[in-house]
């Protein structure tokens, strides 16, 4: 991955993470949080859509969209678990 590739994966997680953060809880969780959960949000949301046969196209919006997507599936996912280890 070229150093161009990496920078827009981190902000792109970046702003889904915040995204997904403010969503789900109502504000973001910090910078490194927000990208961390935005990268993972967008193989999340790559794997469901794409098994529910939907494509949001291609370009910059579609891949914050997808990522948004799958860090808020992420995000309700670990609330369930961590209601559950209470």
């Amino acid at each position: 991955m070229s150093a161009e590739g990496l920078l827009i994966t981190l902000i792109v997680g970046a702003i889904a993470g915040w995204l997904a953060g403010t969503l789900m809880k109502g504000s973001g969780f910090g910078l490194i949080p927000n990208i961390v959960i935005g990268i993972i949000g967008a193989f999340v949301g790559g794997y469901v859509l794409g098994k529910l046969g939907v494509s949001l196209g291609g370009g910059l919006i579609a891949s914050i969209l997808n990522a948004t997507i799958g860090a808020v599936i992420l995000l309700f996912v670990i609330g369930i678990v961590k209601k559950a280890t209470k």
